[in-house]
This record gives structure tokens, sequence and C-alpha cells, in this order.
């Protein structure tokens, strides 16, 4: 639990703000356990729930805005884009429980994929490689390779 408050104000402080080079913004993600490739870029104001559960392979680019809600795996391959305020999301519930119970699972996207603007990525989904999700678009079942989804 300390960890994670530690975290809270750590990421408030540096992954938040605009004037802070990108490579202190990796270094601290990897001090507090998450696996960045190299020449990964992570833009100001990104969110990241907990980064010892976020891989992300090299030449990735995760955009301003970001929000990764990660209470289980995410992991992003090599030459991933996820543009401006998109979202992740690993986590969730059961609709259909009496108590609303957890039901989360993780998130993984393969190589080459782009995640447009704003688009959201929700639990248990796969993101084929060479894919394209549209901006806007909410993903809750897998896509397979070099599929493009886009919001009518």
């Amino acid at each position: 639990m300390w960890v994670r408050g530690l975290w809270l104000m750590v990421s408030t402080s540096i992954l938040m703000r605009w004037w802070v080079p990108n490579r202190v913004r990796v270094a601290v993600l990897r001090l507090f356990g998450a696996s960045i490739g190299g020449g990964c870029i992570v833009r100001p104001r990104v969110r990241i729930d907990m980064p010892w559960k976020l891989s992300v392979g090299d030449h990735s680019w995760i955009g301003e805005g970001v929000w990764i809600i990660n209470p289980e795996s995410v992991a992003l391959g090599s030459n991933v884009c996820v543009s401006q305020e998109a979202m992740l999301c690993s986590g969730g519930h059961d609709p259909n429980s009496p108590s609303f119970e957890r039901d989360s699972s993780p998130i993984r996207i393969e190589d080459g994929v782009w995640i447009a603007v704003r688009a959201t990525v929700l639990r248990g989904v796969t993101v084929g490689a060479q894919s394209t999700i549209g901006a806007g678009t909410v993903i809750a079942s897998s896509v397979g390779p070099g599929h493009v989804v886009i919001r009518r």
C-alpha cells in the first residue's frame, strides 16, 4: 500500500508535468517496476495506475493524457502508438453479480498497433499486430492482426 501511495505522489509530480524530460519519465516508470523498451516516448499528463504491471516494447509512444488503468497487466508491443487521451482499462466488474464483483483481465497490444485519439480498450482484449483502432472507438473484444476498426 505504501508503494502505491508513493507512486501516486511521484507520478503526479513527474509524469503529469510538461517540463519533465522524457528520459526522466521513463526512468521513473522503470524505477517503479515498468518494463520499458528502448526509444520509447512517454508524453506529459500520462496516468498509469500500477507501473509494475506495465510492459512496453521498443520504439513505442504513449501520448499526452493517456490513462492506463491496470489492476491486471497491460502489455504494449514494439512500435505501438497510443494516441492522446486514449484509455486502456484492464479492470472491471461483473454487472451480473449481485455484489458487483471484480472482473479484470490483462490487455495485450501487439507490435505495430495504432490506438487513435480517445479510443478505449477494455479488459481481456488483444489487439493483433499492425491493427488500427480508430478515434473514439471502444474495443470490448479482441481484434485480429491487420484489422482497422473505425467508429461509425
